[in-house]
């Protein structure tokens, strides 16, 4: 799948640390061109495979997966809405929906059910565990959906730029059946 290669050979070289993650944007960037070129079923594949393939070389973590599926999901789906828009401008505004699914619904379900599991996974689990066992979700969910936001909106915006720029020399590849 030239989606899930083209994704994860930029995101080992397209990266940038933030709160103790590693933030990778092209994850994000290949979602939206997955969610958008070949829906949200398929598109699933793409978390998945690039995921997977980061977690095994080191440079991933399990968060992965319930970040990359939902941002995935949403896309494919706002696409679906989207697609019959006759001006390109719009048509592609489904790619910021990559953060609502990533950041939003990802975000939540990572903290909620994942972190707790992963105390030593970054430097913040600590600290993040502990807003837990007080209580104080919000503040919580708020710096894990900082780090999860601060990949996750570039990479979208990157996505939707490259959308524009395909449909304008492959006009053929968004033609509506």
């Amino acid at each position: 799948m030239a989606i899930s290669a083209i994704t994860f050979i930029s995101s080992l070289y397209i990266w940038f640390p933030f709160l103790g993650t590693r933030a990778a944007p092209m994850q994000h960037f290949g979602n939206v061109l997955a969610g958008v070129l070949i829906g949200p079923l398929w598109g699933i594949a793409v978390p998945l495979i690039v995921g997977s393939l980061r977690i095994v070389l080191g440079v991933g973590t399990l968060f992965a997966y319930p970040g990359g599926l939902p941002g995935v999901i949403l896309v494919g789906l706002f696409y679906r809405l989207t697609r019959r828009f006759k001006n390109p401008r719009a048509r592609f505004l489904c790619s910021f929906a990559e953060p609502i699914g990533t950041v939003l619904i990802g975000g939540t379900v990572s903290l909620l059910l994942l972190a707790p599991f992963l105390p030593g996974l970054f430097p913040l689990s600590s600290s993040i565990i502990i807003l837990l066992a007080r209580n104080e979700y919000l503040v919580a969910l708020l710096i894990f959906w900082s780090g999860w936001a601060a990949s996750s909106i570039p990479g979208s915006v990157a996505g939707y730029l490259v959308l524009l720029a395909l449909h304008r020399v492959m006009p053929q590849l968004f033609e509506i059946d």
